[in-house]
Order: structure tokens, then C-alpha cells, then sequence
């Protein structure tokens, strides 16, 4: 069965109980990653989001893409075993209330459509696949609405399981964008699949990552951005691992020097079946090698010296894109008039 996680509720104010709200209030959205699943409930108050409830499991589904390009058996049940439990969590949530994305997997995977036919069926809402450009622009999206409104010139990058999106944006408004085929899963397969941490390893797949993202400097480097931003999984676990370890002194932050301290603690410790490192959670171990890698590269080659790693994400992003829908105005804009109905 794979990796359940219920993160701690005060990473997200105002946490309430699922029933808290009426039904008709809630929203939620669900992103199929390369490495987790993830389902997010949220009620939507005064143009802001509160977190009712949160389900990640950490499925690993890019990994059980063979070479042939198809997912293995194991990889299709374990994604349709999350998603039937997902479905009994949405049980009584509105068709429009509900969006499900699927990213780099289900983009190359060859039996995608079998997968999806399938989960579609259990999860009991469609799930769309979205492009690498589309998964950019709302993860960028989904860092900004968490960020204060400013004009700066922002750096946002994600370090997925199967692909890294880099995007550049001035304020709110992305202006270029890319989605490159390399991810921490991808890269642990690939330069880690012994699961031994040495500086070898770390060297060749560092190069590999440099091979994939060197053009990216032209229009991600450091005269084209005033800060840098990263969110999600590896981001968000190099930054608990930083700060849990002594090696930053303020909390959500990257700096170029930590990593590197990291990367040394990684090669000292040898084998990620054995890892003990504060910040590193049993999850995340198998593909630690892999993240810390690609962003290793992604530092040198853009010259990134820190970053702030913010909660916000592609679902959230993709919640946001959601509720601007036609669909989703006409379900807001008909609620008031439901509830007062009933009193």
C-alpha cells in the first residue's frame, strides 16, 4: 500500500473539520503527480481559500513507467486504489465543485487512457491532462496568489517528480515559461537506482541535469528575475531539511551554500534506505538523490544563491483557474439563493 501523509494542520491557518462546512460550500481539487496524489478540500471565503481537509499519498507512479513506455500493473492498481478512496471523500461534491488534474506521467504514459477510463470511473469526476506549459502557468499561479502584491521580477520553479517547470513573471502576469523532462523520480531511476548516495553519482547526475536545462539559461538566468521562489515536494523537503538541520537560520528558505552542505550530508550517509536526516520524511527518502541533484543544476546554471519555498502549488493554481470558469460562477453566484431557500 503506498505512503500515506496528513500534514501538520498549522502549515495551513484555519484548518476546520471536513464537516465544518455545508457541502455546497466546499471546493476541492486533486493533482496526479509523478510522485504523489494529492486531494485538497477548501472552502472559499472572501475571495480566500481555507483548508477543510488534505489527503496525499504518495502513489510513485513515475516510477513504474518501464521503458517501454507504459505503466507497469502495480503503478496502474496503486493510482486506482487512491483514487477510489479520493472518490469516497467527494462523495456528495457537485461535478463543478471538483477539479482533477494529471500531469507528467500521464503525458507520456502509452496506456494513459487505461489508467484514466478507469480512475475516472472510481474517483467519480473527470480528470484532465494538462500540458507542461499549462502545468507551468499554474503553478506560478498557484506561488503568486500566496505571495504580497509586488511587481518584482519572480523566478518560481518546481522540481516534480518527472518534469521541472521554471517560469519568470512580473507580479502576478507569467511571461516565460518552460517544462523540461526531468524531476526527482525520473532522476533517482535514472543515477540512484541502487539507492546509493555517492558523490559520483550526485557528479554524473548533475551533469545529465545541466544537458536538459542549459538552454534555459538564455531566459531563466539571473539578469531576467529579482527573487526566486520554489514550491512543492523536493523544494519543500530540501527547506524542512535546511532548517531542520541547522544549516539555515530562517524557516522556507534555500540558500546555494545549505544545499550543497546537504548534498555532502547525503554522500556521508551513503544509501537512502538508511537516511536519518532531520526534514528528510521515509517518503521522500528513495527519491532524495534524484531532487537535490536537479536542483543542485538549477542553482549553478541560473545562479540562484537563495530561494523562498511558498506552500502555494499547481492545485492551488488550478482552483483558482477553476472558480473564473463559467461553471463555477454560476454554482457561486447560485448558493446564496440555495442556503436561504432552505432556512
Amino acid at each position: 500500500m503506498p505512503d500515506l501523509a496528513y500534514p501538520d494542520p498549522t502549515h495551513w491557518p484555519g484548518r476546520a473539520a471536513p464537516s465544518a462546512a455545508p457541502a455546497d460550500d466546499r471546493w476541492a481539487v486533486i493533482d496526479l503527480g509523478s510522485n504523489s496524489f494529492r486531494l485538497e478540500i477548501v472552502r472559499l471565503t472572501d475571495g480566500q481559500f481555507e483548508r477543510l481537509d488534505y489527503l496525499k499519498e504518495t502513489v510513485r507512479q513515475g516510477g513504474g513507467l518501464g521503458p517501454d513506455g507504459r505503466l507497469s500493473a502495480q503503478a496502474l492498481q496503486a493510482g486506482w486504489d487512491c483514487l477510489a478512496r479520493f472518490g469516497q471523500a467527494l462523495q456528495g461534491f457537485a461535478p463543478w465543485r471538483v477539479r482533477a488534474i494529471a500531469t507528467q506521467t500521464l503525458r507520456e504514459a502509452r496506456n494513459g487512457d487505461e489508467f484514466l477510463a478507469r480512475g475516472q470511473r472510481l474517483l467519480g469526476f473527470p480528470i484532465e491532462v494538462i500540458s507542461g506549459q499549462e502545468e507551468a502557468r499554474l503553478i506560478y499561479r498557484g506561488v503568486v496568489q500566496r505571495l504580497p502584491a509586488s511587481h518584482e521580477r519572480r523566478l518560481v520553479l518546481d522540481v516534480g517528480g518527472r518534469s521541472t517547470e521554471l517560469v519568470v513573471g512580473d507580479g502576478p502576469q507569467p511571461r516565460v515559461m518552460t517544462s523540461r523532462l526531468l524531476g526527482s523520480v525520473a532522476w533517482s531511476m535514472a543515477h540512484f537506482g541502487d539507492q546509493r548516495l555517492s558523490a559520483a553519482q550526485f557528479e554524473r547526475a548533475e551533469a545529465a541535469a545541466r544537458t536538459v536545462l542549459a538552454d534555459a539559461v538564455a531566459s531563466f538566468g539571473r539578469p531576467h528575475w529579482d527573487a526566486a521562489y520554489g514550491c512543492s515536494g523536493t523544494v519543500g523537503a530540501v527547506a524542512d531539511a535546511l532548517r531542520l538541520g541547522g544549516l539555515v537560520t530562517r524557516r522556507h528558505r534555500v540558500t546555494r551554500a545549505g544545499l550543497l552542505q546537504l548534498r555532502a550530508q547525503l554522500i556521508a550517509a551513503g544509501d537512502s534506505r538508511t537516511l536519518q536526516l532531520p526534514g528528510i520524511k521515509p517518503e521522500r527518502r528513495a527519491v532524495i538523490g534524484g531532487g537535490v541533484s536537479v536542483l543542485c543544476a538549477l542553482f549553478a546554471l541560473l545562479d540562484i544563491d537563495r530561494l523562498r519555498y511558498v506552500p502555494g502549488a499547481l492545485r492551488h493554481g488550478a482552483l483558482h483557474d477553476w472558480l473564473e470558469r463559467p461553471q463555477a460562477g454560476q454554482a457561486r453566484s447560485a448558493a446564496p439563493a440555495a442556503r436561504s431557500a432552505r432556512r
